[in-house]
């Protein structure tokens, strides 16, 4: 049987299937936490929080996205990252969309009234690319559906056009091998199968677009040096200088997080999360459903959100977007995981 990997970092109280929407904290991370909680409580020399461990948490992503660090910049959300390429696009540009991507991925463009945003099926979004496209926005995994996009064709189509693009990572960063470098811009929440808490996330900027892209709230973080913290100081000429002011209880549980994603390294993630992914879909199968097909480590069975009330009451956490039951699985998760599930959907029809 597929036993769970982390060792004893995870001790979860449920059947927990559900990352795409929270992933578990390890206790490692809950320990660093807790130190700086008390720390700041106490009001020792450690109060409030380390600059080391946000300089790791930059440098432990950039390996993880395949990128240097000085391409990397650090956040609270995905919304105020996208929102930062969105006022950066010039009046009337064509923006190119998955039909129903995660609203942090569409808003920030649909509300703006002078965009032209386009949405197109996620399978034909490659096709859907066209000469004067100025940028194309999408999710790497489809939050609603799990399905993974073809990114080699959307990056072959939008070199084509002279299109850039800005990937959303957040439902695949920990599970699937990212190369962010093969985009001019990537966005990332830490909060799902990166294992950190809410208030960590990522943007990743190409040199060549950094140039078009205006930081719109600069502050002290985005200064090339801190040595003087008083009138206006110059930007960082890397992609520091989109940073925004970390908030340091989150931050020093994700440099807990992302050094434990690093050592069980992501070819074993994929391998577990997808393998587990691939015997519930075999499952749900055999019991007579149908889940969205694909490779993906979360999986979704159209129409049967229902089921999650069942799922509940056998200890079983899912969730259940657009009406469809969705699972993920990640390291914490094993064979008996799947196991139970499906067992407790047995009678669901």
């Amino acid at each position: 049987m597929e036993s769970p990997l982390g060792g004893d970092e995870f001790a979860p109280v449920s059947t927990y299937l559900n990352t795409a929407a929270c992933g578990l904290l390890p206790r490692r991370a809950v320990d660093a936490v807790r130190r700086l909680a008390e720390d700041t409580a106490a009001g020792n020399e450690r109060a409030g929080g380390s600059l080391a461990a946000t300089a790791a948490v930059r440098e432990s992503f950039a390996r993880i996205a395949g990128v240097a660090a000085d391409r990397v910049a650090l956040a609270g959300s995905v919304a105020s990252l996208t929102g930062l390429v969105a006022a950066s696009l010039p009046s009337g540009a064509d923006v190119l969309i998955p039909e129903r991507d995660f609203a942090s991925v569409v808003t920030p463009f649909a509300s703006r009234p002078d965009l032209k945003p386009r949405y197109a099926p996620l399978d034909g979004l490659a096709e859907a690319v066209r000469p004067g496209t100025a940028l194309v926005a999408l999710s790497a995994v489809q939050s609603a559906d799990g399905r993974v996009a073809d990114l080699a064709a959307v990056r072959e189509a939008a070199a084509a056009c002279g299109a850039r693009i800005l990937l959303d990572a957040t439902q695949a960063a920990g599970w699937l091998p990212l190369d962010a470098g093969a985009y001019d811009y990537t966005v990332t929440s830490a909060y799902k199968f990166l294992l950190s808490p809410r208030g960590v996330s990522f943007l990743t900027v190409g040199e060549d677009a950094q140039e078009g892209l205006r930081p719109l709230a600069p502050g002290l973080f985005a200064a090339e040096t801190r040595d003087d913290m008083y009138g206006p100081l110059p930007l960082a000429t890397s992609a520091r200088r989109y940073d925004e002011p970390p908030s340091f209880l989150a931050y020093h549980a994700a440099e807990r997080s992302l050094a434990l994603v690093e050592e069980i390294g992501l070819p074993a993630l994929h391998a577990h999360a997808t393998g587990l992914a691939a015997r519930f879909r075999t499952g749900l199968v055999e019991l007579g459903h149908t889940p969205v097909p694909g490779d993906s480590a979360i999986v979704v069975v159209p129409g049967l959100g229902g089921a999650r009330e069942a799922l509940a009451a056998a200890g079983v956490v899912v969730s259940a977007p657009a009406g469809g039951l969705r699972a993920a699985f990640h390291l914490y998760n094993a064979a008996a995981d799947v196991d139970r599930a499906l067992e407790a959907l047995s009678g669901v029809r």
